[in-house]
């Protein structure tokens, strides 16, 4: 794991190009601690500058930028590539292998693309990876991410000169770099609690969309063009093509297809010159990566869980029995919320732009633990998009159907009945009556999904339903002063996946918005911050590919989310261990800023300072935060967005927070 960065403009470079791109890189030493790499493409204007986490082949025959054996091609890569031992073999093969100099699969990729070209070599590759590719030959620059996004990759204009890098601090070090909030993206960023790709909260900087490379020449520098970006690797077609093409295997087959999978793409993941361990949360997801670990190490996994005080956001005890029954090498912390409260002022600066998934907080203490011992951790990511995990899931699609028997006024008065009883009542009334619950009915906080239930229950098709559900603010546009919200995947229909099920439509939503923007950029930034690489074997795009295959009955069954992974899980732990309600990986928000966060919350949402900032209305922030405050309701999601943006602001205009390191 890496980190890159570079610049490519007109009429060469300056003398001064090394020391600015040795700058950049030096933005995101936390990417790469452990060697520093440029190279100059002088009369060309190319600049490539690289951070070296070494996990694979520790040696200097690793270091980047690489040189291909050809001489064709120069490249900076972030990720890994996890059958880079097969690709070797099959060169060897071939006829085609240089004489290697390491063992490091950056090496083995240049020799795939000088052998094959780039687009094959793509399709061959398995694994996660975001690169900046220079074809010294044709003066081209390719820049790629890889198939679901686990890794990212900036890109923009700034006056004559294209930057790019691993993170948006990395481009702010160039000294053409100018700051723009762009305020669309502001309105996108309210709504969903992150920025969807391709925009960044800044005008003129995109995020590449997974499974995309772009490519610039002299051309596009001279008209200072940017090129749209190119799919390789489509998720669109792979739901569409899993939902023309169902696989016909019996309950058991399916099993034992998933079963050799998964235990090939985490053989794969296995693969470490460095400490590797996992993270435990209890769950199905990570506690079935680290049971198909376990089955295939001659030692114990070094697994990690952080724990809570506050029984409501604590799993650690269900991690812990986990552990025991697997037998890891567990380490588990119980933090306090003082501990959590202290990461949050450097959030912004490691974030580096507004991001507001509150479980950012404890992703960031479990891999702070980690790293304490482990420089790669394995993480259960993926599992709840591809195999129907999350809530709405279950409820969605029967929830719809309910409500569209009613007439829409019959709805409208529903909802307003909802509205009448305060969420804490209803969350007094559940626990009441929790002894007689059905269990998909004992959620967390039922209050306040209930009154957001009352805010859904007017829309006029299923899409309405689903924006609703993972909408924070309704009205984003309004509360960012000056914004319209622009289209986004969720919002445009050209760009969804033709499925005729509802609850799989919203899985591939979720697959190509939530999972990229939110869980995938949360693990990344949280992990690199303190040099963690980590890996996710659920999204091994075979692994992708053979979940859309299946009917959604081997996901979703009689109520029950994620049935066939259970299926699997059921192998190496009892069910009695993993049997119980969802929980979220979280912290208490909600009632830290009624309590210790109130203050640092006042001051960021005092009414003068966002009159001055100019961003926001200050009315629906003020009337949210004293109807939170009162506890009337529950605001903490939308209050966050803010507060996020806000403290991101503050950083934002202290420029002394970005330099240096």
């Amino acid at each position: 794991m890496c980190g890159i960065t570079g610049f490519f403009q007109r009429h060469g470079l300056p003398a001064d190009a090394g020391v600015t791109v040795e700058r950049m890189a030096a933005q995101i030493v936390h990417r790469g601690p452990d060697d520093c790499g440029v190279w100059l493409d002088a009369s060309a204007g190319m600049a490539l500058g690289h951070r070296r986490l070494s996990i694979l082949d520790l040696s200097p025959q690793g270091h980047q930028p690489m040189l291909s054996a050809c001489g064709r091609y120069v490249m900076v890569f972030n990720g890994e590539i996890y059958n880079h031992a097969d690709l070797r073999r099959e060169l060897e093969a071939s006829g085609s292998a240089p004489a290697w100099r390491g063992h490091a699969d950056t090496e083995v990729m240049l020799a795939v693309i000088s052998r094959w070209g780039l687009a094959t070599a793509l399709e061959k590759f398995v694994g996660m990876f975001a690169l900046a590719l220079w074809d010294r030959h044709e003066r081209k620059l390719y820049l790629v991410r890889d198939r679901l996004g686990e890794k990212p990759l900036y890109y923009g204009w700034r006056g004559e000169v294209f930057l790019f890098g691993s993170e948006l601090k990395a481009l702010r070090a160039h000294p053409a770099w100018t700051s723009d909030v762009d305020r669309d993206a502001l309105a996108l960023f309210l709504r969903h609690n992150y920025i969807p790709a391709p925009y960044s909260i800044y005008r003129g900087v995109s995020k590449l969309l997974p499974g995309t490379w772009l490519c610039l020449d002299a051309q596009d520098l001279a008209h200072r063009r940017l090129p749209e970006p190119c799919a390789y690797w489509s998720a669109r077609e792979v739901a569409e093509q899993g939902g023309q093409s169902r696989l016909a295997l019996s309950d058991a087959e399916a099993v034992d297809r998933l079963d050799a999978l998964l235990r090939d793409a985490i053989r794969q993941q296995m693969v470490a010159d460095v400490p590797l361990g996992a993270f435990l949360s209890g769950g199905i997801d990570s506690s079935l990566v680290v049971a198909l670990m376990q089955a295939q190490s001659a030692a114990p996994v070094r697994t990690f869980t952080i724990g809570f005080h506050e029984r409501e956001y604590n799993e650690a005890e269900y991690a812990r029995a986990v552990a025991r029954h697997l037998g890891t090498s567990h380490t588990e912390l119980y933090v306090t919320p003082e501990d959590a409260r202290a990461v949050i002022p450097g959030l912004p600066q490691l974030f580096d732009e507004p991001f507001a998934d509150s479980s950012q907080i404890p992703t960031l203490l479990v891999s702070r633990l980690a790293r304490q011992q482990v420089a790669v951790s394995l993480s259960g990511d993926g599992g709840d998009e591809l195999f129907g995990g999350y809530n709405r899931y279950a409820l969605g699609q029967d929830l719809w159907h309910r409500m569209n028997r009613l007439p829409l006024g019959v709805r409208r008065l529903a909802a307003q009945l909802l509205r009448a009883v305060p969420p804490r009542h209803w969350d007094g009334i559940f626990r009441q009556l929790r002894g007689v619950l059905p269990g998909r009915l004992r959620q967390s906080a039922p209050g306040d999904k209930l009154h957001k239930l009352a805010a859904i229950l007017e829309v006029r098709d299923p899409e309405q339903l689903y924006h609703g559900l993972v909408s924070h603010w309704e009205d984003p546009a309004s509360v960012v002063l000056g914004a319209t919200e622009p289209a986004s995947v969720l919002t445009d229909p050209s760009q969804w996946a033709v499925l005729s099920d509802f609850t799989e439509r919203m899985m591939y939503l979720d697959t190509v918005s939530y999972l990229p923007g939110d869980i995938l950029t949360k693990v990344d930034r949280a992990a690199m911050s303190v040099s963690l690489e980590t890996r996710i074997p659920l999204l091994d795009h075979r692994v992708v590919e053979f979940a859309w295959r299946l009917p959604l009955s081997m996901k979703i069954r009689h109520g029950q989310s994620k049935w066939l992974l259970r299926q699997v899980l059921y192998h190496y732990v009892p069910a009695k261990l993993i049997e119980r309600p969802k929980m979220g990986f979280g912290v208490p928000i909600d009632t830290w800023l009624r309590g210790p966060l109130r203050e640092w919350a006042e001051s960021l949402l005092n009414e003068s300072r966002l009159k001055c900032e100019g961003y926001f209305d200050p009315a629906p922030i003020r009337a949210k935060w004293a109807e939170h405050l009162s506890g009337q309701r529950n605001w903490q999601y939308p209050l966050w967005d803010v507060l996020m943006f806000q403290a991101w602001l503050e950083a934002e205009c202290r420029p002394t927070l970005h330099q240096g390191a």
